[in-house]
């Protein structure tokens, strides 16, 4: 079964039990457990066996919440953003802001990691010229046998 995070039919009436849940959100069981004990997800209900049932809807908030958290949202703010839902549509507002001030930090890591990888690029790229070039840091000419062994080092240290 497949629930986009987020969209689930709100009169689902199909109920999912923690090991279907754990599948479709990538999460452990005990993991589930502890996010429920945290107030990351509203107690989910339980049957007459005392396993927990998800709806579709609440699997879908968990898949969500991963997705959310995937991100590096604070565990404060999963918290916060989780007792809005359950407060009802009055908290749309105050939820968008959670889910705002996320975006952003979001978009300043992603420039973070765009810099980043241009300077691995630019170093990686260098690297190249030198070996292409017979050089090295210096910018002086290798021997023979060490521009062998430049051209077949591989990135864990060992030779091809």
């Amino acid at each position: 079964m497949t629930i986009e995070a987020g969209h689930a039919p709100s009169g689902s009436t199909v109920l999912l039990g923690i090991a279907d849940v754990a599948a479709m959100s990538g999460l452990t069981p005990d993991t589930l457990r502890w996010w429920e004990r945290e107030g990351l997800v509203p107690p989910v209900t339980r049957g007459s066996d005392r396993r927990r049932q998800y709806t579709e809807r609440e699997a879908a908030f968990v898949v969500m919440l991963t997705k959310l958290r995937a991100t590096g949202m604070p565990t404060e703010d999963m918290r916060e953003f989780s007792q809005l839902v359950a407060a009802g549509a009055e908290t749309h507002g105050r939820r968008l802001a959670i889910l705002d001030r996320h975006r952003e930090r979001i978009t300043a890591k992603q420039a973070e990691l765009a810099a980043g990888l241009s300077a691995l690029d630019q170093k990686a790229e260098h690297y190249r010229q030198l070996i292409a070039d017979g050089l090295d840091c210096e910018g002086a000419p290798v021997s023979p046998e060490v521009a062998t062994l430049q051209a077949q080092t591989t990135t864990d240290g060992t030779h091809r």
